[in-house]
C-alpha cells in the first residue's frame, strides 16, 4: 500500500509543478537577486517550506530571515518581503505585506490564488496550483489530507528556485557548505 500512495502523491506533485510559469519564476529569481536583504514569511506547514528556503537564501551569501527569527532587521526600499500563502489571504500574513508595502518593500507571493488580497498588493506572483484552505483547483482533487499537497510542492518548488540561483550565482555545493553553521 505505501508504494501506491506514493506513486498517488508523486503523480500530484508533478501535475502541480509542471504549471509553474518559467516567466513567473524569472522574475521571482529577479527580485531575490536584486533584493539588499529579503524577509520570508509563512504560516504553518508553509511557513516550514519557507523557513528552510530562506535558510538556503543564506547559504547562497544572501542577507535572508525568517519572520519571527530574533534577528530579522527592518525592511524598506530595495529589500523584499518574500511570501508563502496558498490562499494570499490570511489575515496576519496580510497584514506584515501591508507594512511592508507601507515601507516601500517589494514583494513576491507564492500562492495558489494571484487575485487575492496579498496578490494585489504583491510585485511579483508566482503561482501553485494546489489546493489552499480556501481555494480548490477546478478538475483537480489531491487524495491527501488538508493542503499537504501545496507544502509539498512549495518544498520542492523552492528546491527547484535554490538550484536556478546557484546556476546563475555560479554558487557550488562546496560554496553552501563553506556558509552552513559549523555549530552542530
Amino acid at each position: 500500500m505505501i508504494q501506491k500512495n506514493i506513486k498517488k502523491i508523486l503523480g500530484e506533485i508533478k501535475t502541480v509543478l509542471s504549471k509553474v510559469d518559467e516567466q513567473e519564476v524569472d522574475d521571482l529569481v529577479g527580485q531575490i537577486r536584486a533584493a539588499k536583504k529579503i524577509v520570508a514569511v509563512g504560516a504553518g506547514r508553509v511557513g516550514m517550506a519557507t523557513r528552510g528556503f530562506a535558510m538556503r537564501l543564506g547559504h547562497l551569501g544572501l542577507s535572508a530571515y525568517m519572520l519571527g527569527d530574533a534577528t530579522v532587521p527592518s525592511i524598506g526600499e530595495d529589500d523584499l518581503l518574500l511570501v508563502s500563502s496558498g490562499s494570499g489571504e490570511t489575515q496576519t500574513i496580510y497584514d506584515l505585506v501591508e507594512i511592508a508595502k507601507k515601507n516601500k518593500a517589494n514583494i513576491a507571493l507564492i500562492t495558489g490564488n494571484p487575485k487575492s488580497r496579498m496578490g494585489k498588493l504583491a510585485d511579483v506572483v508566482v503561482r501553485l496550483t494546489a489546493r489552499s484552505k480556501t481555494k480548490a483547483v477546478e478538475g483537480f482533487a489531491s487524495v491527501q489530507p488538508m493542503t499537504t499537497l501545496n507544502e509539498q510542492c512549495l518544498g520542492l518548488f523552492f528546491d527547484a528556485v535554490v538550484l536556478q540561483l546557484m546556476h546563475e550565482m555560479n554558487e557550488t555545493h562546496d560554496t553552501l557548505w563553506a556558509r552552513h553553521s559549523n555549530l552542530e
